[in-house]
């Protein structure tokens, strides 16, 4: 059977305000994707697999690229705060999303979370320093990004891997897999209540998304020693993680 073709095209989600009621829908339909995909466990199972200085003196520095509203991630805390007991979190989105009860809940587990409105393009093409990132805003420990790579062309995006490749040790991404199971799945999410914004966006998220070796392809070459690692991740996801193991 033929592969599916790469078409990245404009999600409608992007284009409504942060308040807009259907945008609301849309985020809390977003969650329940998170849900259905168990992209949670996907992130976990790589995660813990790291051998990241958990318990040492300085919190690890965690990027996320397009938090939207740092549902996700906390989630991904109260799982990892036993063994990433200090952390300080940057939520980047170019939208404000993050409530203060968010980052309240980020503080409770012993992670310090900010949320920083900033375009990732703006981040790419800049020195990389995030407001309200304190002295981690150069240089990450761990950069991760969840649904979000895929609304990017392979030149915007590789430029965005590089920029990544420089800024951080340990990346992780969880993007829709470009198959015609995931793409048949995309139709009936109607079954779990989702607004018109979602149902048109998910089909066009598994268009716009990743199979085989694709994000290796972009991943840069470059003096450091890196271990990637592209794959199938439950019934609709594709991940892609990289981990330095020379010098940066």
């Amino acid at each position: 059977m033929t592969p599916l073709p790469r078409i990245v095209g404009a999600e409608i989600l992007d284009g409504l305000g942060e308040d807009d009621p259907a945008a609301r829908h849309s985020r809390r339909d977003l969650r329940r994707v998170h849900r259905i995909m168990g992209t949670c466990s996907i992130l976990l199972r790589t995660m813990r697999s790291w051998a990241l200085p958990g318990s040492s003196s300085a919190p690890l520095r965690v990027l996320e690229l397009g938090a939207g509203d740092g549902s996700l991630m906390l989630r991904v805390a109260h799982a990892l705060a036993p063994r990433w007991p200090r952390v300080e979190l940057t939520l980047l989105d170019r939208q404000a999303l993050v409530e203060p009860d968010t980052l309240r809940q980020y503080a409770s587990l012993g992670w310090t979370a900010v949320a920083s409105r900033m375009d990732v393009l703006d981040w790419v093409a800049g020195p990389g320093l995030i407001e309200g990132a304190g002295d981690s805003g150069l240089r990450w420990d761990v950069i991760v990004a969840n649904l979000f790579l895929h609304h990017f062309q392979a030149g915007a995006l590789g430029e965005l891997l590089r920029a990544v490749a420089a800024r951080c040790d340990h990346f992780l991404a969880c993007e829709p897999r470009r198959a015609r199971p995931a793409l048949l799945a995309s139709h009936l999410v109607r079954a779990i209540g989702a607004n018109a914004v979602t149902r048109e966006d998910a089909v066009l998220s598994v268009h716009a998304g990743f199979r085989d070796q694709e994000l290796s392809g972009l991943w840069p070459p470059g003096a450091a020693a890196w271990a990637t690692r592209e794959h199938p991740a439950g019934p609709f996801s594709h991940c892609f993680s990289a981990v330095r193991e020379g010098p940066g």
